[in-house]
This record gives C-alpha cells, structure tokens and sequence, in this order.
C-alpha cells in the first residue's frame, strides 16, 4: 500500500447556522472543498426566525464548553492554523482570547462579526468592543465587510480610497493582514477587496455579478483564505484564490425563501 499525503488541517470556532448559508455550516464546507481536514469548536446556535423578518434567534454555548471543545481539538491533532466567525457575547470573546493563547497559531484568521440582525445596540456594542481589544490583535488576518471596516477603524467608506485609509486604521489595531471588502456594497462595476499588510496595499477585483448581497460570502472568502493558509500558501495568494472560489460561488448560487441567495462553495468546479 503506498502511503497517503496527510492533508492540512485546520479548526474553526464559529457559530451554528442551520440554513447552511453562514457559520461553521460553510466553514467545513469550505475546508472540505479545499482539501483541508477542519475541526469545528461551536460558539452559539443561530437559527433564523421566519415568522420575524428573518432576525437571529441567539443562543451562546456556555464558554467553558467552548474552552473544552478547542482544548480537545488541539489535543487530537497538530493544528496552527484557526478561522474565528462569530462569537457574539463578551463571556464568548474573553474564552476564546484565553484559549488561543494556551499555544503559538501560525496563522489566525478572523471574520469579525460585529452584530446580529435583531441584537440590542448596547450589547453589540460591547461585543465590538471586546472583540477589538481581546481577539482582533491576535490575528495574522482580519476580514471585515464594509459595516465591520467602518466600525473597527471609525471611516466612512464610500471610494475605494476610503477603503485603503480604513484598512490601514484596522492594521494600527494589531492584526498583521487587513482585507477589507468592499463587495456590492462600494460604488462602481468591480466588487473590490484591499489588502494591506502594513506597507502595501494589494488590490482584488472582479465584476459585480448583480447588487445584491449574497448569503455565506463574507464566511467562504474567510473559510477559503484560511485553508490555502494551512496549505502554506502566501497571504496574498491565499485572498487570490478565495476571491475566486467566492466570485464562482455567487456566479452560481443558490436561491431561497430567505431575502438573500446563497453562495454554492462548489461553483468553483463548475465554472
């Protein structure tokens, strides 16, 4: 029998969503799609509520179970690389931040989700908050969307200029790589991601396909980077390739009765 390649492998602390648009659903999806063997550490369950204009229904995972599940996960396998989604409480936050720094991560990637349609403004405020100076300076690379780039770095984004001068703000916060997104949302014909990496910006861009935003993106492009990370690949050729997982993603998504489509990881092989 010849011996087999061990693949990479990879864990995810993320929350549940039950669709499989978003959440540690995509996560392994992605993963998977990429040849990578992903571990999964649960942080909420989020089911949306169909009979309330689509809000989150929110429940955390109590934060020594969260602690427990990465203490078994990185006890099973040699691990260095880590996506972080959502974390949602600061109980949540202040128990991941301790048990990422139980050991050195080679690479740690976080897709900061900042709020959850339906959340009371106080409490998502301290989650920013928390999730700003607990998790974010411990990032190798951080991916905000247009709304996470404007609230970690305070800039109104509306050129692609502001992007470049939001993303350098977010870099003063800790992280290594800032990819800020401006997908549907920033005006003009391209869906266009900056890359700073504390001295140059790295530009990304395809055409819109359609205006409207697409359901498990945000989660894939960060999912897809992380992958290529625990491959060994560049950063830069990391945000490349899941640029273009994320644009044949949309280019074949999938409808539903929720008010957004969703990204289909395995559009990629059927472009």
């Amino acid at each position: 029998m010849t011996e087999t390649k061990r693949p990479a492998v990879a864990l995810v602390i993320a929350g549940s969503e039950s669709t499989g648009g978003a959440g540690i659903q995509v996560d392994l999806k992605t993963f998977h799609q990429q040849g990578v063997y992903g571990m999964g550490s649960l942080t909420c369950i989020v089911s949306f509520d169909p009979q309330n204009n689509w809000n989150h229904r929110f429940v955390p995972v109590d934060p020594t179970v969260i602690k427990e599940q990465i203490e078994a996960a990185t006890a099973c396998h040699d691990v260095d690389t880590v996506k972080i989604g959502m974390l949602g409480t600061v109980p949540t936050i202040e128990a991941v931040a301790e048990a990422l720094q139980k050991q050195n991560w080679k690479n740690v990637v976080l897709d900061p989700v900042l709020i959850c349609k339906g959340q009371e403004a106080g409490a998502a405020y301290d989650v920013d908050q928390a999730l700003k100076t607990k998790v974010l300076p411990l990032a190798t690379v951080v991916t905000p969307n247009l709304f996470e780039t404007e609230a970690l770095s305070g800039v109104k984004v509306e050129t692609e200029a502001d992007l470049i001068a939001a993303a350098k703000k977010i870099g003063e916060l800790g992280p290594k790589y800032v990819v800020a997104k401006g997908g549907v949302e920033l005006p003009g014909a391209e869906a266009v991601d900056i890359l700073w990496d504390g001295e140059k910006v790295t530009r990304f861009a395809r055409p819109k396909v359609g205006e409207e935003r697409v359901g498990g993106a945000g989660c894939t492009l960060a999912a897809a980077i992380t992958a290529e990370l625990a491959k060994g690949a560049s950063v830069v050729d990391a945000v490349e390739t899941a640029k273009e997982i994320v644009t044949a993603g949309i280019q074949r998504r999938l409808e539903t009765h929720h008010p957004h489509a969703t990204l289909w990881q395995q559009g990629i092989l059927e472009s």
